[in-house]
């Protein structure tokens, strides 16, 4: 479909939009925290892409290459606007049985911790944010990290490690703690 679409076929173009919609929104709000901002970076994201599509090579699937441009526009988004919104991201459902106290004890302490993750996430500054989701969300390598990013593939693990000790710092103030006085 990617072929034909390079091709000019703009109904393969709209196809593949359709299809990949749904993930390069949820990484577009992941990396924004915000629903309003999210948007727009698709919309940035899917202009980007048809007008580069005669550069895409098939390296790497249409999906990992649509995510980099993603990657991208939600941090030229974020730093051409000045914005760190806040916002949470919109609790998700759970299948659960309501007669179960396990399972509604496992739903609260998930949606807690979920909603924890979540607020942590959006103390970071937009590049270390942008590695962590990258990596750990999206399981992407250093090295498409580091050329999604602009950045040597030293620096994308720099952030990276930089990233999850401050969510460790956030989520877990204690240990920290116990870990500076240790030291």
């Amino acid at each position: 479909m990617a072929v034909a679409a390079q091709q000019g076929d703009r109904s393969a173009f709209e196809e593949l939009v359709r299809l990949t919609t749904p993930g390069t929104y949820t990484l577009a709000l992941r990396l924004t925290n915000n629903e309003e901002d999210a948007r727009d970076v698709v919309q940035e994201t899917y202009l980007r892409a048809f007008r580069g599509l005669r550069n895409y090579r098939g390296d790497a699937q249409f999906t990992t290459w649509l995510y980099r441009i993603t990657a991208n526009c939600a941090s030229t988004f974020m730093t051409t606007r000045g914005r760190h919104r806040h916002d949470e991201l919109p609790a998700e459902e759970l299948m659960v049985d309501p007669h179960s106290s396990s399972d509604v004890e496992l739903m609260a302490a998930g949606g807690e911790l979920r909603d924890r993750l979540t607020l942590a996430l959006a103390t970071l500054p937009p590049k270390l944010r942008a590695v962590v989701v990258l990596r750990d969300v999206y399981e992407m390598p250093h090295e498409a990290i580091a050329s999604e990013l602009g950045i040597s593939v030293s620096a994308a693990k720099v952030r990276l490690h930089r990233a999850r000790h401050r969510l460790r710092q956030e989520l877990f103030p204690e240990s920290s703690e116990a870990e500076s006085r240790a030291v």
